[in-house]
């Protein structure tokens, strides 16, 4: 078990480098379950949830890889179409591996997910995506079980838009015969990148980055290589970071378009931004304006910088408001935020945060994974010394997140601990 000691109060500037995006590598691997052979995915990051996905890979009889950014996926050996327990419970998109099972073996067993510690987030929208396309679905013993001689396309409406769903859907289609139109589909990059993917494979998808995307069922998929776009969480996490302890920050091999909805509530709060092909660099606020937030489905503000914002609001010059409309019960880093000297109240899937002059050191605990990133981020300006425990959550989606911080001026050090 280990811990984050973080002596606060230092100013952070320079350069720092994303890595490729969590969200989409775990839509990508499973992807390769479409096909025998070999796939190369690079600029893809070292992480717990990219580690979790490979054993999931791996119990499936794929052989998985990873050497610096390079994944090599190996699916010629895959022979088992059950997801168990043990892996799912980790990690919520292991469902991924749903779609592609079904659309190509026509068969698949899926334990109901896991992974964060808060919320729910139902799977009724994959398996009822499943069942249009002609699938019969039952639930048994906390699996899915999904079974189907051969999919057929089939129109499928979200009434809210999701981002697992969409993908899972997606992945299931390609192989169906005949057109499966999907309508209120998800625009989130992570999605796109799916898409691009499925499509340099051999797939036939018109849409993609619209709410209707269509896709043409084809007989089989090839292998291909791939790049995996930029983690825009992170690159976001480490502009809110030079927002409240820059400096002046510069965050490289990012998409600014990607970050839109969070780069113009930066400029609200007083913040200045330069943008380039692939660089974002931040300059501190004199002062931090108080800015009101509401969550919202892609191109909005983006429910995983929540946390990061709420930390970034505690010492603006007055009160702010957030609204979370993705997640109602997304607070849980609240309490940890209010132990720094935070002035925050939550009512229902609002909070409401006061303006503070400073933070002050504590001792905090870590809930979740963009939870995680927020205590650091008040660390990181808090007076004195904060220490920030169960950090495993934060390596399940930030790659050698202390290492950047220290490469910006920070003093962050990741320490053994038998706390937990």
């Amino acid at each position: 078990m280990y811990k984050f000691v973080i002596k606060g109060g230092k100013k952070l500037s320079g350069n720092v480098v994303v890595s490729g995006a969590k969200n989409a590598s775990l839509a990508l691997m499973p992807a390769s379950l479409l096909s025998p052979g070999t796939f190369r995915i690079d600029n893809t990051p070292d992480l717990r949830d990219v580690t979790t996905m490979s054993q999931l890979m791996e119990s499936l009889g794929a052989k998985v890889s990873l050497k610096g950014k390079l994944q090599v996926i190996d699916t010629t050996g895959v022979e088992k179409f059950e997801a168990p327990y043990e892996l799912v419970k980790k990690m919520r998109a292991s469902i991924y591996v749903l779609g592609p099972l079904l659309g190509r073996y026509g068969y698949a067993k899926v334990s109901m997910p896991g992974g964060c510690a808060w919320g729910p987030r139902p799977v009724n929208l994959h398996i009822e995506g499943m069942e249009k396309l002609g699938a019969e679905v039952t639930l048994d013993s906390g699996y899915i079980i999904a079974r189907a001689k051969k999919l057929r396309g089939a129109r499928i409406n979200f009434d809210v838009s999701s981002v697992g769903a969409t993908g899972n859907i997606m992945m299931a289609a390609v192989l169906a015969k005949g057109t499966t139109v999907i309508s209120n589909a998800a625009l989130e990059p992570e999605i796109v990148a799916l898409g691009e993917f499925l499509e340099k494979m051999g797939a036939h998808i018109e849409g993609l980055g619209t709410p209707t995307v269509t896709i043409e069922g084809v007989e089989d998929l090839s292998p291909a290589d791939f790049e995996n776009i930029p983690d825009r969480i992170e690159a976001g996490t480490f502009l809110v970071a030079g927002a409240m302890a820059g400096g002046r920050v510069k965050v490289s091999n990012c998409k600014p378009a990607d970050l839109t909805s969070l780069l113009v509530k930066l400029e609200g709060a007083g913040a200045k931004l330069e943008t380039g092909k692939d660089t974002i660099t931040i300059e501190a606020p004199g002062q931090i304006k108080p800015v009101d937030v509401s969550t919202a489905p892609y191109p909005g503000f983006p429910t995983d910088m929540q946390a990061q914002w709420i930390a970034f609001m505690a010492l603006a010059t007055g009160s702010s408001i957030l609204t979370e409309t993705i997640y109602f019960d997304r607070f849980k880093h609240v309490p940890e935020l209010v132990r720094l000297g935070a002035d925050i109240e939550v009512k229902e899937n609002i909070a409401i945060v006061k303006g503070v002059k400073s933070l002050k050191g504590a001792k905090v605990m870590s809930t979740d994974l963009r939870a995680s990133a927020s205590l650091i981020l008040a660390g990181l300006v808090a007076e004195g010394t904060t220490e920030v425990l169960r950090i495993y959550h934060m390596d399940r989606g930030y790659e050698r997140m202390e290492e950047k911080l220290r490469g910006l001026g920070a003093d962050i050090e990741r320490v053994q601990s038998d706390e937990f």
